[in-house]
């Protein structure tokens, strides 16, 4: 328990001092926030709720949008760097196990999910007088699934990517549709009919959607269909992550 919590302090602490990773967590959603409030504000809007108004509606969103950064553009390349750099190497010679070092990765993924979204909801709330969630343990539950199923996705992608720069292309593919087409940035209202059918598929639409829903105050039981999509790509990345795992 010692060392996993000190290597998750660590790699808590590398994690902060990259510039790419540190914008895009903390930083590029917390400008999108001030953006969209600064065009629509967040008076009430009955096209999205009567109660709620805009940023009311897209702050969940954004909360689906760190997790899919850390999951898709943090993790590979952090992965598929310490790979090159030998780093991963010299950590399974030591006495250290190897469960240790993924549960401290997975662990620093979460923390830096999680700081992310409070200083996104702190600003939210300072700013634009955003309303809590109704559900909070529902907020937290879907949260937690959600960025669990985006690190198996992103250890995947280490695992197949030969490089850190691939690794780096690959997760940006995947993250700058998903963004667009989840409704994280932009509204699927907006979207054509054909357009949002390819939006259901997507995993960060599942998360959007679970997420402004019990913010929202919605019971368990209209999402069903999202967490069980959520759990079948942690289920499926995660079983393919751990075959393509390599340490060198």
């Amino acid at each position: 328990m010692k060392a996993l919590r000190k290597l998750t302090v660590v790699q808590f602490k590398l994690y902060l001092r990259e510039p790419m990773a540190f914008f895009f967590t903390l930083i590029f959603p917390a400008a999108l926030l001030l953006l969209f409030g600064a065009i629509f504000g967040n008076t009430p809007d009955p096209q999205y709720h009567p109660d709620y108004g805009y940023i009311d509606y897209e702050t969940p969103a954004l909360l689906a949008l760190i997790i899919a950064t850390v999951g898709l553009m943090s993790v590979p390349v952090a992965t598929a760097a310490a790979r090159e750099a030998k780093v991963l190497r010299r950590y399974r010679v030591t006495p250290l196990r190897a469960r240790t070092y993924i549960l401290a990765d997975v662990l620093t993924s979460l923390a830096v999910a999680v700081l992310g979204s409070i200083l996104l909801v702190i600003l939210g709330v300072l700013v634009f007088d955003l309303h809590l969630p109704q559900e909070p343990l529902g907020v937290a539950g879907a949260f937690l699934l959600a960025s669990l199923a985006f690190a198996a996705l992103g250890y995947l992608v280490a695992g197949i990517a030969p490089t850190a720069r691939v690794a780096q292309v690959v997760g940006m593919v995947l993250f700058f549709p998903m963004m667009f087409l989840s409704g994280a940035a932009t509204p699927v209202e907006f979207m054509p009919g054909w357009l949002r059918t390819v939006a259901e598929w997507l995993p960060m639409r599942h998360a959007v959607r679970s997420l402004q829903g019990f913010w929202f105050g919605e019971s368990w039981r209209e999402f069903d269909v999202q967490t069980l999509a959520l759990a079948l790509v942690l289920v499926v990345a995660g079983l393919l992550a751990i075959r393509f795992f390599r340490w060198e």
